[in-house]
């Protein structure tokens, strides 16, 4: 027994390792997704009072964000494998791309969010500018 748990600890530590490098892209990562999950709700609490119906938290809203996240973690594990163990000599930097492409739809998000609560003229050109910006570089202009 004791030489099965020090396998399982063994191989536990050398997965951790693998996977080291990446920790502050998953923190990245999870911090946008519990800002806009947080904004979301403020922002349909904001709703529901203006439409005068009572409000209450949802738990499969907090589930599909669970899964988003989960589902995030696995693409940017997957994506480092694919950077370190794949494609190494190429040096694309996959799992930076997800991390940034996943942020970048959270603040998207979190900005109609703000508008959404706020109204302020700063949310609604910050989302203007951000949608303008992203057509650019895709060439939709």
């Amino acid at each position: 027994m004791e030489a099965f748990f020090r396998f399982v600890s063994g191989l536990t530590t050398a997965l951790v390792g693998l996977f080291a490098p990446i920790a502050p892209l998953i923190g990245c990562t999870l911090l946008f997704i519990g800002i806009d999950f947080l904004s979301g709700i403020a922002a349909d609490r904001h709703e529901a009072r203006q439409q005068g119906r009572t409000w209450y938290f949802e738990s499969h809203l907090a589930r599909r964000t669970v899964t988003k996240a989960a589902l995030c973690i696995i693409a940017l594990a997957m994506a480092w494998l694919l950077d370190t163990c794949v494609l190494g000599f190429m040096q694309l930097r996959i799992a930076h791309l997800f991390a940034g492409f996943a942020c970048g739809i959270e603040l998207w998000s979190f900005l109609e969010n703000a508008a959404q609560l706020s109204d302020a003229p700063l949310f609604r050109w910050l989302r203007r500018y951000v949608r303008r910006r992203i057509r650019k570089e895709v060439g939709d202009e």
